[in-house]
């Protein structure tokens, strides 16, 4: 027979391991197993499962990533694929496992400030195929997804900039209408509504000389004067002269502006035409939105690229300007 004293721990262990499994099955199989709302949990390249089982835990999805990582050292470990995955709070290990051993279940896209609504399908047809994308593309317009900043055309401009990722079943329709009201937030947010106006320009035009800001300013330290520039040009009834509108037309994002493009007769060439654009020419930034809307007192009207670090050289004359030219030359510049 077995001692008392050695049989109370012997009875103690039983009862830690009973309490063990008991535990470790309530953290496998939850109770209310999937109930809890769906949210999207990111994989990176090179993330390790351990770092994945903090954000699943991070996210409601499991309770305990140490039970997570006993799961998988029993049962063994997965492969996952980087992207995004939709999966309920309070899933089981077995689901968790399902859910991400399989491709991802959702697609990102991220509508960076600078992108032409034209590359933001692109990058939506690219995650969810082109029949997707070409529906995106035919109700991304003001008559098929409202904005109180235009009525009609295209929503070139009319788009929030960020993440969105596309949950199953969402219509391109419905990613539309986010994107929409989102860039209204973000343009409430610095102040530009449907009824702003400044400098003789409606809010429409405002959107539109910030999209050119945007191109043209590339880094925030040079967009307040460059709207400046622009306000300047528009003032003196001349031509804008911006390469980027040129360049809008003909579906390039940068590059070299040549002389037949520069006498291409087309709307968006502002070198032949006076005034702004018909249209934004990409998704516009807060950052651009701010500095045309609060440009800085100043007489400019020609800047250049003189540092390769991105800063720009504001010239008064065209003398100026052409001085600021050499300048940069000497430093391997234009």
């Amino acid at each position: 027979m077995l001692s008392k004293p050695l049989g109370r721990i012997i009875a103690g262990l039983v009862v830690v391991v009973v309490i063990m499994v008991v535990w470790f099955i309530l953290q496998a199989y939850p109770l209310f197993h999937g109930k809890g709302k769906e949210v999207i949990v990111s994989v990176n390249n090179g993330e390790s499962l351990s770092q994945i089982a903090n954000d699943l835990h991070a996210k409601g999805v499991i309770a305990s990533p140490l039970a997570f990582r006993i799961d998988s050292a029993v049962f063994g470990s997965f492969q996952v694929t980087a992207g995004s995955y939709q999966i309920a709070q309070g899933s089981s290990f077995s689901h968790v496992r399902s859910v991400f051993s399989a491709s991802p279940n959702v697609v990102v896209v991220n509508v960076l400030a600078g992108l032409t609504l034209h590359e933001v399908a692109v990058d939506v047809a690219n995650g969810e195929g082109n029949t997707y994308g070409d529906t995106f593309t035919k109700v991304a317009t003001a008559n098929n997804t409202p904005s109180p900043f235009h009525a009609s055309g295209s929503l070139e401009g009319l788009i929030g900039t960020g993440q969105y990722i596309i949950a199953p079943g969402e219509t391109p329709a419905q990613l539309a209408q986010r994107m929409e009201r989102r860039f209204v937030k973000q343009a409430a947010s610095v102040g530009l509504t449907p009824s702003t106006t400044l400098n003789g320009l409606d809010a429409y035009q405002l959107v539109i000389a910030a999209s050119i800001v945007e191109k043209e300013g590339y880094y925030p330290v040079n967009m307040p004067q460059v709207a400046r520039v622009i306000y300047n040009r528009l003032a003196r009834g001349g031509p804008l002269q911006m390469d980027s509108t040129v360049l809008y037309y003909l579906g390039m994002d940068g590059g070299t502006v040549t002389p037949a493009m520069l006498q291409t007769q087309e709307p968006y060439n502002t070198y032949l035409n006076t005034g702004l654009t018909p249209t934004p020419i990409c998704a516009v930034s807060t950052i651009a939105m701010r500095a045309t809307l609060h440009p800085p007192v100043g007489s400019w009207l020609y800047f250049t690229l003189i540092n390769k670090d991105g800063r720009m050289a504001f010239s008064n004359t065209f003398a100026e300007q052409l001085r600021e030219e050499q300048i940069a030359q000497s430093r391997g510049i234009g």
